[in-house]
């Protein structure tokens, strides 16, 4: 009962400050709380609006997915941002210049991105496992090195070209294309959805149902129990790191082999930082972050429905940040009350078994 308490009430509470909070801010711009709310759900049936949530969903969902990695062993990988640009710009160079048989060549894009990706966060993993560098502050300057490298392999006279006013790597060919499915009218959904999915499988079975989950998240817990139970602490930090950078360098791939077919200035920028706020939202959990990934979307698409009808499209920004901090608000309150409830319970058991050793009065009478 207890379990089932903390699974269903923090949610619950999350929705209803949420909602509470979402209301009051509309009221306070002087709009209509209930005519934002019909026009962002009557939106999701009007053109390719719910094909575009499904596939910007996917996009944060790997972002949130590297994010969630690094939670999970109390490691901060804010170079996600940083990790997934690189490797979508590497993977367009190489899908773009390397000829490959189809489908191979789609594999060494996609191969090619999760390698980047490892290797851009193997950096500050190397740098926080031996030299004890905070991974925030080494994330945090690498994402600026990674947007300075770009702009050199980008460039006419390295891997980029001219194109009117932008610059792009080599087009991809249509053999390194990944297939989507076609709604017709309705858009195409992004092919690297069935990746997604897989990912999300492959993420909960990983650290919900074998031994190294377990290990990483005791060393995350506390690395100095762990290395007492012969877990190598470092070792696990190097290699939540490194999956978290592989998972990161596929974030951009969708759009890159379903939509774009090249990476340019104008490229997508910000997933990074939308899959911390989404990894929040979710705790961590595959399930979770799936739903808070298509909130999300769902939230990016309602700005400009609400902007059709005069509602300024920066409150959907105010009611990301309400959802988030809701959310965390939610999950504390519910916090405290189990460990007050579970310190009650342990008093009382505790005064229970000193009654039960206690002597009677007739015993120690003389």
């Amino acid at each position: 009962m207890t379990r089932v308490r903390t699974v269903l009430v923090a949610p619950a509470l999350a929705v209803v400050f949420s909602a509470l909070l979402c209301a009051v801010a509309l009221l306070i711009s002087g709009d209509s709380p209930l005519t934002a709310l019909r026009v962002m759900i009557t939106q999701v049936g009007q053109g390719t609006t719910a094909v575009d949530v499904l596939n910007s969903a996917a996009i944060y969902y790997i972002v949130a997915l590297a994010v969630a990695i690094g939670f999970q062993m109390k490691l901060f990988n804010i170079g996600v941002e940083g990790q997934y640009r690189l490797a979508a710009c590497v993977a367009a160079i190489v899908g773009g210049t390397v000829p490959l048989p189809p489908v191979i060549r789609t594999v060494v894009i996609i191969l090619t991105g999760a390698l980047v990706g490892a290797l851009w966060a193997a950096i500050p993993a190397v740098l926080r496992a031996y030299r004890g560098v905070s991974e925030v502050i080494s994330t945090i300057m690498l994402n600026a090195v990674a947007t300075g490298l770009i702009a050199f392999l980008i460039r006419p006279d390295t891997f980029g070209a001219l194109s009117g006013n932008n610059i792009t790597t080599p087009p991809i060919p249509e053999s390194g294309h990944f297939p989507g499915l076609q709604l017709g009218s309705s858009g195409t959904i992004f092919g690297m959805i069935l990746v997604v999915a897989a990912l999300g499988t492959g993420y909960w079975f990983l650290l919900g149902r074998t031994r190294f989950g377990f290990e990483l998240k005791a060393s995350g817990e506390s690395p100095s129990a762990a290395s007492a139970g012969g877990v190598d602490a470092r070792r696990m930090v190097l290699i939540a790191l490194l999956m978290s950078g592989a998972v990161a360098g596929l974030a951009g791939l969708p759009e890159l082999l379903g939509r774009d077919y090249a990476y340019t200035l104008t490229s997508p920028q910000g997933y990074g930082f939308t899959g911390i706020a989404i990894a929040l939202l979710g705790r961590n959990h595959p399930v979770g972050i799936a739903i808070g990934a298509l909130l999300w979307a769902f939230l990016d698409k309602s700005a400009v429905a609400l902007d059709v009808v005069g509602v300024p499209r920066e409150i959907v920004l105010i009611m990301q940040g309400l959802i988030v901090l809701s959310v965390v608000i939610a999950y504390e309150i519910v916090r405290r009350y189990e460990l007050a409830a579970e310190q009650r319970r342990v008093a009382a058991q505790l005064r229970a078994l000193a009654n039960t050793k206690a002597p009677s009065p007739e015993a120690v009478s003389p």
